[in-house]
């Protein structure tokens, strides 16, 4: 038994797909359900319902119970090919639109979609007309493609659907293709596309398997294992890379964005700690908090501790730490920095020291803003101990040097 016959034979080729199109539906989902005004991620999430409804219709059991419930033999038949004839101009469509950007409403896109609509309509209304003119009275769950590939009316819908099929793969691929080549995309649109690009060719690798099984019974040779083993396999796997293509672009950059709040807030740590020192408060803890809501939560208590501190601030020592910095090196963004670290742990130190109200601070807006600013780098600073010495201490001998007026 070759793997294609037991990977065909035990139907994990059709509800495998099934499984991963229904968890990249799920992943979608709570996106989808946010932003439901959103007709790109809509159309994803019906695209990708439409895949799972082609595999579960396709299983050879589905086929059977289908018919049985219809009592119509081979219905399964125009009800499949529809399915897979609307989910090529779905795709189709969906790229269309991706590319020139959901709003775009020029004559030649409009135009475009509307030739797309027009003609896949028409091939399924043909489909059910073939159908139904067709002598299709043998029951044939697995291998109808074949098995039918001579018969009048049975012979033209097989055609009809893989080619349609396969232009609809070769436009697709193509502009998918041309996409990728424009050298403008992000690393996970780019990702996702190239996804996208080899799933639409192994699609290509599926109809041409069918039609070489068509077209080889009709000049009286036998490769019907082409349609029955080899077919169902290969588009198991195009599935997998197509829904992968279009769940990669979103779940990358979902993570992305959610490992660089998870890092902003690593990195203010340093700062946090020391301004919870100063002023003896913290951020309450809650475990349902998500990690962009914890960042939050962070900076605005740094901001708001700084602010407190503002009328503690020496702008003297600032300049001075300033200077001490350049002195020692540093270029100007490390030299600011680090004269703001020293100016606020002075401030602290003020702090400390005095009994006085903390009501108001004579610092300006502009001096504030300054403070406030650039809080990140400033806490990672703080890392460095010996930097931040150095500069308070060639800071207090600049200040000793001054002569007393």
């Amino acid at each position: 038994m070759t793997p294609f016959h037991f990977l065909a034979g035990h139907y994990i080729a059709f509800w495998l797909p099934v499984a991963v199109l229904a968890a990249a539906l799920a992943v979608k989902l709570p996106s989808i359900v946010k932003l439901w005004r959103d007709p790109f991620l809509r159309a994803v999430g019906g695209l990708l319902a439409l895949a799972c409804a082609i595999f579960v219709f396709a299983a050879p059991p589905t086929i059977a119970w289908t018919n049985r419930v219809t009592g119509v033999r081979n219905i399964s038949a125009p009800l499949v090919y529809s399915l897979i004839t609307a989910f090529s101009g779905a795709c189709l469509l969906l790229i269309i639109a991706w590319r020139n950007g959901v709003s775009d409403r020029s004559p030649a896109t409009r135009r475009a979609m509307r030739w797309v609509i027009t003609g896949y309509s028409a091939v399924i209304v043909a489909l059910w007309v073939l159908f139904a003119l067709a002598d299709v009275e043998t029951e044939r769950p697995r291998d109808l493609d074949t098995y039918y590939a001579t018969t009048l009316f049975m012979r033209e819908e097989i055609v009809l659907y893989l080619l349609a099929h396969t232009v609809a793969c070769l436009i697709t691929s193509r502009l998918i293709w041309s996409w990728i080549r424009t050298g403008n995309l992000d690393v996970w649109l780019r990702g996702g596309l190239k996804l996208l690009g080899a799933g639409y060719a192994t699609n290509l690798l599926f109809a041409a398997t069918k039609l070489t099984a068509v077209v080889a019974r009709w000049t009286g040779h036998d490769l019907d294992w082409l349609s029955t083993q080899l077919a169902p396999p290969v588009v198991c796997v195009s599935a997998v890379l197509i829904a992968a293509g279009f769940v990669f672009p979103y779940a990358g950059q979902y993570l992305h964005r959610r490992r660089r709040t998870r890092r902003s807030h690593r990195r203010l740590r340093p700062l946090y700690e020391l301004m919870r020192a100063g002023t003896g408060e913290s951020v309450p803890f809650k475990l349902r908090s998500t990690p962009e809501l914890r960042l939050t939560r962070r900076e605005t208590f740094i901001r708001d501790a700084l602010l407190r501190l503002g009328r503690y601030v020496d702008e003297d020592l600032g300049r001075r730490a300033y200077g001490a910095a350049l002195a020692l090196g540093r270029d100007i963004g490390r030299a600011r920095t680090l004269a703001r670290v020293v100016v606020i742990q002075d401030a602290i130190e003020s702090r400390r020291r005095s009994r006085e109200s903390e009501a108001g601070f004579p610092l300006d807006s502009t001096d504030m803003e300054r403070l406030l600013e650039g809080i990140e780098d400033v806490s990672r600073a703080l890392r460095h101990t010996e930097d931040i010495r150095a500069v308070r201490e060639r800071a207090a001998a600049a200040a000793e040097s001054v002569p007393a007026t």
